[in-house]
């Protein structure tokens, strides 16, 4: 009996040593999965970030900014700074190295013009090693601080970009502006360009000790800054001041809430002035209270253009053979179509007319008699093909497409007849600008060109060729289009377009302005606009004016015709074009 009790007793530990040897076993089996997990995380899975955290901690790293590149316009000397970089001064404070608070309230905040409540404040924390104080300080207010010399008062200088010409141009070239984490082009050439334009910053990176100093005796790595590209404009500094004045003196003479102007050459489709108004100074853009001052209205704002579209419609109706300029018709001042009566603009009816005569007097019937002829889809190809509809590649930011889709539904008669004398389809200055040009170059649809080079930091330069996007209508349409045209400026409605000693063709346009939000027009708002060539001989300019809502005058031929006549005047003379003997 005692034998048996003593073998239980020896089973019965054997059993509870071996299921805590089993435990223990199990335990280092976990232990040692876990241990190898940790280790797979961090060489395997992390390596490159821990790898990072202690090169950081033994080394220091400093970025080189790269330097922005610089924008120019042309003029007969060379090239006028428009966008470049300056050096101003900056005024800051180290709170932790000032000794004499007081001084530094009290004095630095006088020389400064700032609020002692703002410099105290700048003070509160006694650990601070750095706070801004003021931004492009004056070289007078800096050398005052300097006489001074507080503990703890520094100044140094820092890299902003600067405007040399203020207003000139300010719409296509924009401004650099903080968009809350970093400075950056906003608007104009400096939006649409700034990968080119700021570069690539580098960085230097060296070992440094526990306490963070560099060791001089260290290996430096060193990646460059890559500087941004240099930009050469098409746009002619002269004839984009003398377009801005012209401009702003026709938009203030009307009391006219915008206007603009865009001046074209016509073989090759380069931009050489692009105004709207109201302006602004890029170095003062946070005055600005209205933002849609910022914006580029010359390809962003579409409008219905009025009759300056009719030059399309008799363009599309020559070329395709269905009329020619002495083709006629019998206006009887009225066109009936589904329960709509469209009426000519001077409410007349002129009896049998010619097609140049349609151009000359502006006549609603003549056009709709013209699209008829040539049918709903053939007309709207035709404008499709004119760049109507579609962007033109100008490289600005913000560029409208305009508005057709009216011409989606081919069986809307309505719609295609209101669209031959430009309402219910909408398009911007630059594209009208372009159609009249492929008009006046013999029938090519030019893409707008308004960067002729830029200019890499290596010296290196890429030049900007002509570019032809199609063929919008055969030569001989063109050549019969200019000479009504002509005809249009001589005996029509664009007399006071004319420039003495120069043939001059063109024709004006007074659009009405659809309502926001509901069917219909504004009774008193109009937009006035002018689009024409010179010479006619052997165009050379288009030039497109439209002056909006102008209130002292109500037809184009008293506002738009006039600015253009004194635009295309300027641009012969600088360009010594040779008067008609």
């Amino acid at each position: 009996m005692h034998s048996r009790l003593a073998s239980k007793r020896k089973n019965k530990n054997f059993s509870v040593g071996g299921q805590r040897l089993y435990i223990l076993a199990a335990s280092i089996v976990v232990l040692g999965a876990v241990v190898f997990l940790r280790l797979y995380v961090l060489q395997i899975t992390n390596h490159s970030k821990y790898i990072a955290i202690a090169e950081g901690q033994h080394r220091a790293f400093s970025e080189i900014t790269a330097k922005r590149g610089e924008v120019y316009l042309k003029n007969k000397k060379g090239n006028y700074p428009l966008a470049v970089n300056r050096d101003y001064l900056m005024v800051f404070l180290e709170p932790k190295l000032v000794e004499d608070r007081d001084s530094v309230i009290k004095d630095v905040s006088h020389i400064l013009g700032l609020a002692r409540s703002e410099v105290k404040e700048k003070l509160s924390d006694p650990e601070d090693m750095f706070e801004i104080l003021k931004r492009k300080v004056s070289e007078e207010e800096a050398e005052k601080i300097r006489k001074l010399d507080l503990q703890g008062v520094k100044i140094t200088s820092e890299t902003f970009r600067y405007y040399p010409g203020e207003e000139l141009a300010s719409h296509v070239v924009g401004f650099v502006g903080s968009d809350g984490e970093k400075l950056r082009g906003m608007y104009g050439i400096e939006s649409f360009w700034e990968e080119d334009l700021k570069g690539e910053n580098g960085k230097l990176s060296q070992e440094r000790d526990s306490l963070g100093r560099w060791i001089s005796i260290a290996e430096r790595d060193l990646v460059p800054a890559q500087n941004g590209v240099d930009m050469v404009l098409t746009i002619n500094e002269d004839v984009q001041y003398e377009t801005e004045k012209i401009l702003k003196e026709f938009a203030k003479k009307h009391e006219a809430d915008e206007g603009s102007i865009v001046v074209q050459e016509v073989k090759t489709g380069k931009i050489l002035a692009m105004a709207n108004f109201p302006d602004f100074s890029p170095n003062k853009f946070g005055e600005v209270e209205d933002m849609s001052h910022f914006i580029n209205s010359s390809v962003s704002n579409a409008y219905e253009t009025g009759s300056v579209f009719k030059t399309i419609t008799l363009a599309a109706g020559i070329d395709s053979g269905v009329i020619e300029p002495s083709s006629t018709y019998m206006d009887t001042g009225i066109v009936y179509e589904a329960g709509y009566e469209i009426e000519n603009s001077d409410f007349k009816a002129y009896g049998e007319q010619n097609m140049t005569q349609v151009l000359e007097k502006s006549l609603n019937t003549g056009v709709i008699f013209i699209e008829k002829l040539i049918g709903n889809k053939r007309f709207a190809e035709y404008i499709r093909r004119f760049g109507f509809g579609e962007q033109t590649g100008v490289p600005l930011p913000g560029e409208s497409s305009g508005d057709i889709r009216n011409l989606s539904y081919l069986n809307r008669d309505i719609q295609f007849f209101t669209a031959a004398y430009g309402q219910g389809l909408t398009a911007t200055p630059i594209q009208l600008a372009n159609a009249y040009s492929a008009i006046a170059n013999g029938g090519k649809l030019m893409k707008p060109k308004i960067v002729d080079k830029i200019i890499y930091p290596d010296g290196k330069e890429k030049f900007f060729e002509e570019e032809v996007l199609r063929e919008v209508i055969k030569p001989e349409t063109s050549q019969k289009m200019i000479k009504m045209l002509k005809s249009v400026v001589k005996n029509g409605h664009g007399k006071r377009a004319s420039v003495p000693g120069y043939s001059v063709g063109g024709k004006t346009g007074t659009a009405q302005v659809a309502k926001s939000g509901e069917k219909g027009y504004e009774d008193d708002i109009t937009i006035g606009s002018f689009a024409g060539i010179a010479p006619i001989e052997d165009p050379k300019f288009t030039v497109v004016v439209k002056i909006t809502n102008p209130k002292d005058v109500i037809w184009a031929e008293s506002s738009a015709a006039p600015a253009f006549s004194e635009v295309m005047k300027f641009l012969l003379t600088y360009y010594n074009v040779e008067p008609e003997k």
